[in-house]
């Protein structure tokens, strides 16, 4: 699955990779988070556009959001089937641009985060579907998931699912929606070749949402990892809760 991702290039650097007519200026942000706007690239009259939406996608059909389970992730196997997707995947697909994802592992009986990224260190772009979202008001909000496939042979030794990463030459296949076709896009939706992606351990920093900086990306150490570990209770010690983390942002 995908979580949590980074986007750490230049506007400028995204903007020809990706080939959108606006020119957007944003810092770099390095957790961003399910429920926060994302940057989404997807075709409307012809040309490229550059949108921002929000990440969990929301059907058409939902009547009312708060009961609805958050879709971040749509998997590649059932999006022609499952009903919150089956109309997306056909007439709505979008790329997310990124520079790298945190997945975590569960290692000693704790969960360890990676930062996960290209082996070449170049921006990668994340398959999306999205639908805008009309409420009973009138109000209109644009929502994102991230297509997720079965991970390849070394990234599931971190976790079984992996975001679907589109390459530069196919970024025009998948994103025209014209035909109202899959069959040619079906072949994109695979996890990446072996030895694409490269990934080191961070740290556990990257579980609240509220830290967003840079050494979030640095590798740690076995010692830092020790270090970071939970520390048995003490007996007759009632633990004291941390501040609450609502997993609310802004990407911009």
């Amino acid at each position: 699955m995908c979580g949590r991702f980074v986007i750490t290039s230049a506007p400028a650097a995204l903007r020809q990779l990706f080939g959108y007519v606006e020119q957007p200026n944003f810092p770099p942000r390095y957790n961003v988070a399910p429920t926060q706007p994302i940057p989404v690239v997807l075709i409307e009259n012809g040309a490229r556009h550059f949108r921002l939406m929000r990440w969990g996608l929301l059907p058409t059909w939902v009547k009312d959001p708060r009961g609805f389970t958050l879709l971040i992730n749509a998997r590649s196997e059932t999006v022609l089937e499952k009903p919150a997707f089956k109309n997306a995947i056909r007439r709505r697909r979008g790329l997310i641009p990124s520079d790298g994802y945190y997945e975590w592992k569960t290692e000693g009986g704790r969960k360890q985060p990676f930062f996960i990224h290209r082996a070449d260190g170049a921006p990668l772009g994340f398959a999306a579907l999205f639908e805008t979202w009309a409420g009973p008001n009138g109000e209109e909000l644009d929502t994102v998931a991230i297509v997720t496939a079965a991970a390849g042979e070394d990234l599931a030794a971190l976790h079984d699912r992996v975001p679907v990463t589109i390459s530069e030459r196919d970024f025009e296949r998948w994103l025209d929606v014209s035909g109202n076709e899959v069959d040619a896009i079906l072949p994109l939706m695979t996890a990446p070749r072996s030895g694409e992606f490269a990934w080191h351990p961070v740290s556990t920093r990257v579980n609240r949402v509220a830290n967003d900086d840079e050494q979030l990306l640095l590798p740690i150490s076995a010692e830092e990892m020790e270090a970071e570990a939970p520390k048995p209770k003490k007996a007759g010690r009632k633990a004291t809760a941390g501040p609450a983390d609502d997993g609310q942002g802004s990407l911009f």
